[in-house]
């Protein structure tokens, strides 16, 4: 998850709002790593439901990586 996270971090370093979106590549790229994000955190709740409740606002962590998916 960390690295998925700091991937996201490098993909958008030094873009703005308007030139985000007008970017396909990078788009896809934050999308797949949100997907990572929500699979890891989705798999965390079953392995371990102890730990994955000490993470804030999981359910819709793992719903938002839906959205990209099925949106």
């Amino acid at each position: 998850m960390r690295e998925a996270a700091d991937a996201i971090e490098s993909f958008v370093l030094g873009l703005d709002a308007a030139v985000y979106p007008a970017t396909p590549l990078v788009n896809a790229a934050v999308e797949r790593k949100f997907e990572v994000i929500g699979e890891a955190l989705g798999q965390l709740a079953k392995l371990d439901p102890a730990l994955a409740a000490r993470v804030p606002n999981l359910p819709q962590i793992v719903a938002f990586r839906n959205q990209p998916i099925h949106g």
